[in-house]
C-alpha cells in the first residue's frame, strides 16, 4: 500500500480514487450476497417441499463465494513480485557472478544487451516489464488491474486466475438457480397475490446484475486459460498482435510454451490436484524460464541438476520439472 502520508493531497486523493474499484466490486459481491440468500434462499429454506434444495443450493453458493473471496483478498495483497536487489538475491546482480551457474536470458534489446530499466535502474529479467502505476517492475507481468489495486504477476497469477473462474461460477450459480424465484414473483404478482413490488424489482436486478457479470467473467476467463494453454501472458500476446499488424513474421507460438501439463503447472501450480484451491503456487524466484527450443531447453535442465546449489533447493529456479 502507498504511504499517503508522505505525499502531497494531489497524489493523495489519486492513491484514494484508485480504491474505487475495489469498493465497487466488494458492493457488488455484497449485495449480490444479500439477494441470493435473503430473497431466493431463505423461502426456500422456510417451505418444507423446498427446504432440501434451498440448503443445498445455500451451501454450494458459501463454498463458491468463500473461495471467491479468499482469491480476491490474495490478489490484493500477494504482492506479485519484483527484481531481487543484490542484498536479496546474490545470483541476480548488475553483473552476473561466474560462479553462480544460471539460465542466460532470452529477451534482449535490439542491440543483443541485456534489457534495463531506466525508472528501477536494474537489469530486467524475462518476461517482466515495468508498471508505471505500481512504479516499479514487476515479474511475469500479465497485466495491470485496477480491480485488485494491484499488478497480476508471477506471485499472485494464480489467485486472479481463479478469482475470474469462481466469480464466473458464482455468477451462473446465482442465474440459473435464482430464476426460479424471479419467475415465482412474476407469476405471484400476475395472479394478484401480495408479492412486494420491492422484491420483484431487487431479484430482477440482482438477475441482470449476475447475468451480466456472468457472461463478462466467462468470456474473460476462457480467454485466460486460452494464454495459460499456450503458455502467454496477455502482454506476450498483445505483443504479438503488434507485430503481426507491423507485419512482423512471428511462429504463432510463445516462446515459453513447455506443453499442456507444463504450461498449468507454471500457472496453477506444480501439483494439479491443488490447480482449483487457493493454496499452493508455483515455486521458483521468477527471474528464469525456459523456452521452447529444446536443444537448449534440455541442456540447461542437465546443467542445474548438476549444479548441487540449484539441485537442493527447489526456491532457486521455478523451471526444473521432474
Amino acid at each position: 500500500m502507498p504511504d499517503f502520508a508522505a505525499d502531497s493531497p494531489q497524489q493523495q486523493l489519486g492513491e484514494a480514487a484508485k480504491l474505487l474499484p475495489v469498493i465497487f466490486v466488494v458492493t457488488n459481491i455484497l449485495g449480490l450476497y444479500l439477494i441470493y440468500t435473503l430473497c431466493h434462499c431463505t423461502p426456500l429454506l422456510q417451505d418444507p417441499e423446498s427446504h432440501d434444495r434451498g440448503l443445498l443450493q445455500l451451501g454450494i453458493f458459501h463454498v463458491i463465494t468463500f473461495l471467491l473471496m479468499i482469491c480476491y483478498i490474495r490478489c490484493i495483497l500477494v504482492h506479485p513480485g519484483t527484481i531481487p536487489s543484490r542484498e536479496e538475491d546474490q545470483s541476480w546482480d548488475y553483473v552476473p557472478s561466474k560462479k553462480v551457474k544460471v539460465p542466460e536470458l532470452v529477451e534482449k534489446k535490439k542491440d543483443g544487451q541485456r534489457r534495463h530499466c531506466k525508472w528501477c535502474a536494474k537489469y530486467k529479467p524475462d518476461r517482466c516489464h515495468h508498471c508505471r502505476n505500481c512504479k516499479m517492475c514487476i515479474l511475469k507481468m500479465d497485466h495491470h488491474c485496477p480491480w485488485i489495486y494491484n499488478c497480476v504477476g508471477f506471485r499472485n497469477h494464480k489467485y486472479f486466475f481463479l478469482m475470474i473462474f469462481y466469480t464466473a461460477l458464482d455468477c451462473h450459480l446465482i442465474v440459473w438457480t435464482m430464476l426460479e424465484s424471479v419467475n415465482d414473483s412474476f407469476s405471484d404478482s400476475i395472479e394478484g397475490t401480495d408479492t412486494p413490488f420491492i422484491k420483484i424489482l431487487v431479484l430482477l436486478f440482482g438477475e441482470t446484475l449476475a447475468a451480466f457479470l456472468g457472461i463478462l467473467a466467462t468470456g474473460f476467463w476462457m480467454f485466460h486459460v486460452w494464454l495459460m494453454l499456450k503458455g502467454m501472458t496477455t502482454i506476450e500476446f498483445c505483443e504479438k498482435q503488434t507485430k503481426q499488424k507491423q507485419g512482423v513474421e512471428d511462429s504463432g507460438t510463445s516462446m515459453y510454451d513447455r506443453g499442456l501439463i507444463g504450461n498449468m503447472q507454471a500457472v496453477l501450480g506444480d501439483n494439479l490436484l491443488f490447480a482449483l484451491l487457493p493454496c499452493n503456487p508455483p515455486f521458483g524466484t521468477g527471474l528464469y524460464f525456459f523456452h521452447n527450443d529444446v536443444a537448449s531447453d534440455i541442456a540447461m535442465r542437465r546443467k542445474l541438476r548438476a549444479d548441487a546449489s540449484y539441485g537442493t533447493s527447489r526456491n532457486r529456479d521455478e523451471c526444473i520439472v521432474p
